[in-house]
């Protein structure tokens, strides 16, 4: 790296050691505080109920390792940061959660994650990665729209993924402000 600005080193030096990889069924309680860590966001956005909510289950989280479905983004330590759960809905590679850890947050992590699961979606023969989210807040729909994400109309979702929005409406999401999107692999 010689010539370099060292600043830029430093940053080249710090994101070459994270890695994505598939997550373990004895990560799961890392990957809960994690996820607890990053849903605070919400209570500044006006979802004070979210940032105080139920991480995933330790079960969802052991069965998706063990199916292949859990992708972590791991430090130089091999310690998880972040982790995206995934499920196979209606034909797609559904982004069930997305989370990394506030302390690492802008380093393009969520970003390699979905990478990884288009790449996961691929392997599978899977024609897109799905997702639901809020349409408002910032680093949700916003942000999956920056990396080429784009909403799905009520005409389009299949009756697997309406599934999803009606387990997320009996749970008091705030439906008004949620949308699906998709992204092709």
């Amino acid at each position: 790296m010689a010539g370099l600005d060292p600043a830029i080193c430093v940053f080249v030096h710090c994101f070459m050691t994270r890695t994505i990889r598939p997550g373990r069924a004895d990560e799961a309680e890392v990957l809960r505080a994690i996820e607890r860590a990053a849903q605070q966001g919400f209570a500044q956005v006006g979802y004070p109920d979210l940032a105080d909510g139920d991480p995933v289950p330790a079960a969802i989280l052991h069965q998706a390792a063990r199916d292949g479905l859990l992708l972590v983004a791991a430090d130089g330590d091999d310690r998880p940061v972040g982790f995206a759960l995934c499920a196979v809905v209606h034909g797609c590679l559904y982004i069930h959660e997305l989370d990394v850890h506030p302390d690492h947050a802008g380093q393009r992590l969520g970003a390699s994650l979905l990478d990884a699961a288009a790449g996961l979606a691929r392997q599978r023969h899977l024609p897109a990665l799905t997702l639901t989210t809020f349409r408002h807040v910032p680093w949700n729909a916003p942000y999956y729209a920056r990396l080429g994400f784009t909403e799905i109309g009520a005409d389009e979702i299949g009756p697997e993924l309406q599934r999803v929005l009606e387990r997320q409406r009996a749970a008091g999401l705030d439906m008004a402000n949620r949308l699906a999107m998709k992204r092709p692999v």
